[in-house]
């Protein structure tokens, strides 16, 4: 059963060393952050499932261990998906790596890894799911639900962006309904409405390139029945793109 989520943004941005000179314009979404995963490490989950969104290579699992790089980003800094100093996880002897320490994290994920390196975690086992955009609502809703069955207690780290049409200079340009998209959102997820976020507009979400609508959907199933409730920890169009923070328990 899901006993607490948090949901952060997953731009790269977020990581000081990415964002350089500009990291201060993030630091109180930073700290919004920090406050949400303490509230997941309070609640003493015995499983942690980090999801967030994936292009085609970083779909599907990634075990405990599984690394994550923002040398893309002209950085040298790696980051483990889990506990602080988590090792991929061993294999029979000669069978190689467990499934999904061999694939890289998608930035997403990497984002969430970083995350969790600079909290005081707990010692419950850490995995994580990406998962695309396209991916139907219902099959996220079913995921969600899956999740929320591995164990007595699960909790959720969910990363994704609202929308990158806030400004003219935003990513996906300036978009009149974004805003209005957003605030949406951010009710939803402050409220831990789960109605409303099953009922997110997918074909809108895409329009207006919010990488968050599919993991949300996915926490929305994860938290059926599970009485949780929300509190909005931050809101914020930098960069004309839509950030939410919000912790549920």
């Amino acid at each position: 059963m899901l006993v607490a989520a948090a949901v952060c943004p997953c731009p790269p941005l977020l990581v000081p060393d990415v964002a350089a000179g500009a990291a201060p314009e993030l630091d109180a979404a930073r700290a919004a952050c920090t406050d949400a995963l303490g509230v997941l490490a309070a609640a003493r989950p015995d499983r942690l499932v980090v999801v967030g969104p994936a292009e085609q290579s970083g779909r599907g699992p990634h075990a405990e261990g599984a690394r994550g790089t923002f040398r893309g980003f002209g950085v040298e800094l790696d980051v483990r998906l889990g506990r602080n100093g988590a090792r991929p996880p061993e294999g029979p002897a000669g069978s190689g790596p467990v499934e999904g320490t061999d694939r890289p994290l998608p930035p997403s994920l990497a984002v969430a890894a970083w995350l969790l390196g600079r909290t005081d975690w707990s010692d419950a086992p850490v995995e994580g799911l990406g998962v695309g955009e396209p991916l139907a609502a219902e099959r996220c809703i079913q995921s969600g639900r899956e999740i929320a069955a591995r164990a007595e207690r699960v909790a959720l780290l969910v990363m994704g962006d609202a929308s990158a049409c806030r400004t003219l200079k935003a990513p996906g340009y300036l978009d009149d309904r974004a805003a209005g998209f957003d605030a949406e959102v951010a009710h939803a997820l402050g409220a831990a409405d789960v109605a409303a976020l099953k009922t997110l507009d997918a074909e809108l979400a895409y329009e207006l390139k919010a990488s968050g609508r599919a993991p949300w959907q996915v926490l929305a199933g994860a938290a059926e029945g599970a009485g949780l409730a929300g509190t909005l920890l931050y809101e914020d169009a930098p960069y004309g793109v839509g950030y939410v923070v919000a912790a549920w328990s």
